[in-house]
């Protein structure tokens, strides 16, 4: 009975078993598969990002140097004026009435003057004759020079009273746009202790520049001449252009953060740019055209501490082929030419040399130089030792380098998964090392 019962649960567990390989599959082995990009040719450079604020490059604040109520205003906003033209009037009531009081006060001190010089001469002969003394003469000699001097001060209270009348017409002083009205007829307006702003006038829209927010981390970069790219909110499919004009060397620090103000000109003839306006920047600090590009993320691919090993096992078994036969020949899947040595340090797993440890930058040696990884003719994991240029973040310039040419694939990345069978294995190591390469 209980042998019976035995054979029943081992043709349980066999059904069981075979259930679940026949639902789930058999356990394949575990493989790599690289994720690929292009050498390409191309245009790069490096931009110092900023934010600011459109302006036109001359603005005039109008204001009034008299206190009273407007009368009339005759211009309005984006209204064009030329210099001297009459934008507003103030009530000149009482300036007239200043400027006949100074009038009359000056005719009182006209009458006044004759008088002291008729009593001076008629005095003054009596003096010459001895029938006054000194005391009794001196008297006449002040009356006439403070009638004198009233004189003057009566023609500059005049003179003063008719240039207030004056400042009551508000002229444009140069020729331009107006972009700002802050009067209205009938309102007061007070210039005893600072002067109002009625109008501004830009002299011309068709210049405008941008005064620009750059970090102290970056202010190093910028320089007079360099050229900016720029776009604004309302046109975000459109680019502009100009240049650095100045860099300006008064700190701002606003919370804990400090900037320099970089002043950018731009031209505005077709008049889309407005003041007021806040630009996103790019200062071009560097360019190249027509170079060898790669992604910047194959920069940062490193194969773990197994393919470094069968890599350089690998190195080490062709390097000894190689010295047995003596064959002097071209690179190697390293890149270095054939009879070198390849040289991987002591770094952890039995390669280092050519990259940084933890820590460190993958894929750039103490040289300043790079390396990136692609899988040569045979499907085999290989280095391709360069020097790099300027990067914008996503590519990277390469300066030199023996293996890579334009349209190479390289490895910038891996993904492991399993497969079903060694079928399966193979079409997938077919599909990577056929038509990618």
């Amino acid at each position: 009975m209980k042998k019976k019962l035995f054979v029943y649960l081992v043709v349980v567990v066999v059904i069981v078993v075979g259930a679940y390989f026949l639902i789930y599959g058999m356990p394949g082995k575990t493989e790599t598969t690289y994720d690929f990009a292009t050498v390409s040719k191309g245009n790069i450079e490096t931009t110092v990002s900023a934010t600011g604020t459109l302006s036109p490059v001359t603005t005039i604040d109008v204001g009034t140097q008299v206190s009273g109520t407007i009368d009339s205003v005759y211009v309005d906003f984006n209204d064009t004026v030329r210099a001297g033209q009459i934008l507003a009037v103030l009530d000149t009531t009482l300036l007239s009435a200043a400027v006949m009081d100074a009038e009359a006060n000056l005719d009182r001190t006209n009458a006044q003057l004759t008088q002291a010089k008729a009593d001076y001469e008629r005095n003054k002969a009596l003096f010459d004759r001895g029938m006054i003394s000194d005391a009794e003469y001196l008297p006449y000699q002040v009356a006439l020079k403070t009638q004198q001097a009233s004189l003057k001060s009566m023609d500059a209270a005049l003179m003063r009273a008719k240039r207030n009348l004056q400042y009551a017409v508000i002229r444009s002083p140069i020729n331009g746009i107006v972009i700002s009205r802050n009067v209205e007829a009938g309102q007061t307006v007070a210039a005893s202790l600072s002067t109002p702003t009625l109008f501004v006038i830009a002299e011309n829209l068709s210049k405008m520049e941008i005064l620009a927010d750059v970090d102290e981390s970056d202010i190093g970069q910028i320089e007079v001449g360099q050229p900016v790219r720029f776009t604004v909110a309302t046109y975000t499919d459109k680019e502009f252009t100009g240049r650095v004009k100045q860099v300006r060397l008064q700190p701002q620090t606003i919370s804990n953060v400090v900037t320099y103000t970089a002043v950018v000109e731009a031209d505005n003839d077709e008049g889309y740019l407005l003041p007021g306006m806040t630009a996103t920047l790019d200062f071009v600090t560097e360019s190249r055209n027509d170079v060898l590009l790669i992604p910047s993320k194959a920069l940062r691919f490193r194969p773990d501490a197994a393919q470094l090993a069968a890599f350089q096992k690998r190195m080490e078994q062709e390097h000894e082929a190689r010295a047995k036969e003596g064959a002097p020949g071209g690179p190697d899947s390293t890149g270095a030419q054939s009879g070198e040595r390849p040289s991987f340090g002591g770094a952890p797993g039995g390669f280092g040399g050519g990259f940084a440890g933890p820590g460190g930058m993958p894929g750039r040696n103490h040289r300043g130089g790079s390396a990136v990884w692609y899988l040569d003719s045979t499907g085999q994991l290989a280095m391709a030792p360069l020097r790099t240029g300027i990067s914008d973040g996503t590519n990277t310039e390469v300066l030199r380098s023996r293996v890579l040419t334009d349209g190479m694939k390289i490895i910038v990345g891996e993904s492991t998964g399993s497969s079903a069978s060694n079928g399966q294995t193979d079409l997938r190591r077919g599909m990577r090392f056929g038509p990618r390469l």
